[in-house]
């Protein structure tokens, strides 16, 4: 989903123009009262992005299908998109089958149970990217979340064998790629499955510790003399998006502090200001699904100024529909911008400090 193809950006915006208008009518009916009001509102989290997000995530009802899938043509079908769905309606603390945002939600989890398949792996086939992987992290993510929740699903036989796959197709370097097999490694796949097992043992399934120590060194080798983080081994610039998803994933494996971290952190704060705009960021919620956990671990400071500006940048992206355009989909953009939002007031356990 990071590195997905980005080279029909005129193109992807002529459609959305020209399709505003139809969606627009037929979600005239999304409203914020899906989702309660906070009261514990403050100077952060406060009334407008409280609103946003419940427009937002009410927006997502609204444009799922019946089998769990979205509307948006193929990427509504991806197990990964379906499941940042599912999370981003979890972390607001709806669960299953209770009410209108439970119905959907429980909508998405027999969509992700249904398209996982006999060696564990969770994918739909035919109805995927071109990294395969990003669908069995995230959708591995979404059951351990799930676990758990309520009687009205079961999900602790798939995610275990979710798990198992992981464990499985790591390669020796320590990283997983786009396939699930052990042959390939990138960083942005690599933190996708990391996060997964994280909150997989975090449900009670186990996880192998050569199988974190392994992921662990991956992403630490992964690191440059400026802090901040390649793409591949095999060498390359430092990336925004990829330097927050690493101190996510280095935070999932317990490590919190450390020189690696600070350098990581000191890269972020000295190019947050090139990569709170979206049309100079190519990868702007993938990013800030990441950099928003990064900086709420931190704590402090660090957190509120990062918070505030990120706030700023994502609710002038708040549009009229409800959502936030993306070029993978609206859903995707949505998903991400209500997780990375609703930080500060989560209820997923993979977020909490």
């Amino acid at each position: 989903m990071c590195h997905r193809i980005m080279n029909r950006r005129s193109l992807f915006h002529q459609v959305a123009v020209t399709c505003g208008a139809v969606w627009a009518q037929r979600f005239s009916t999304v409203r914020g009262e899906t989702f309660a009001a906070r009261r514990d509102v403050d100077e952060l989290y406060d009334n407008r992005v409280d609103t946003a997000i419940r427009r937002g995530l009410t927006l997502l009802i609204r444009r799922q299908n019946e089998d769990g899938s979205f509307v948006s043509p193929q990427q509504g079908k991806w197990v990964g998109i379906v499941s940042l769905g599912g999370l981003a309606w979890l972390s607001r603390g709806a669960r299953p089958g209770m009410g209108e945002a439970g119905e959907a939600l429980l909508r998405a989890a027999h969509y992700v149970l249904r398209h996982t398949q006999a060696s564990g792996f969770i994918s739909a086939r035919g109805e995927t990217s071109h990294g395969p992987m990003y669908d069995h992290g995230f959708g591995t993510l979404f059951l351990a979340e799930l676990h758990g929740t309520g009687p009205a699903v079961d999900v602790r036989e798939q995610l275990a064998a979710a798990v198992d796959l992981i464990v499985r197709t790591q390669n020796d370097q320590g990283g997983w790629r786009y396939n699930p097999a052990p042959e390939d490694a990138d960083l942005s796949v690599t933190v996708c499955q990391m996060m997964a097992l994280r909150a997989a043992r975090n449900a009670g399934i186990a996880v192998p510790k050569e199988t974190i120590d392994g992921a662990v060194d991956y992403v630490r080798r992964s690191q440059n003399a400026d802090g901040g983080y390649m793409y591949r081994l095999t060498g390359g610039e430092s990336r925004f998006p990829l330097t927050a998803a690493a101190v996510v994933a280095l935070y999932s494996a317990g490590i919190y502090q450390g020189n690696e971290i600070d350098a990581a952190i000191a890269f972020l704060k000295a190019n947050a200001a090139a990569n709170m705009s979206f049309d100079r960021n190519s990868f702007f919620y993938y990013a800030h699904y990441y950099s928003a956990q990064a900086f709420w671990h931190r704590g402090g400071q660090e957190w509120r100024q990062w918070y505030s500006q990120l706030k700023r940048a994502m609710l002038n992206l708040h549009n009229a529909q409800g959502g936030w355009f993306d070029y993978t989909s609206l859903e995707y953009g949505t998903a991400m911008a209500c997780l990375a939002l609703n930080m500060p007031r989560s209820v997923l356990p993979i977020f909490q400090r």
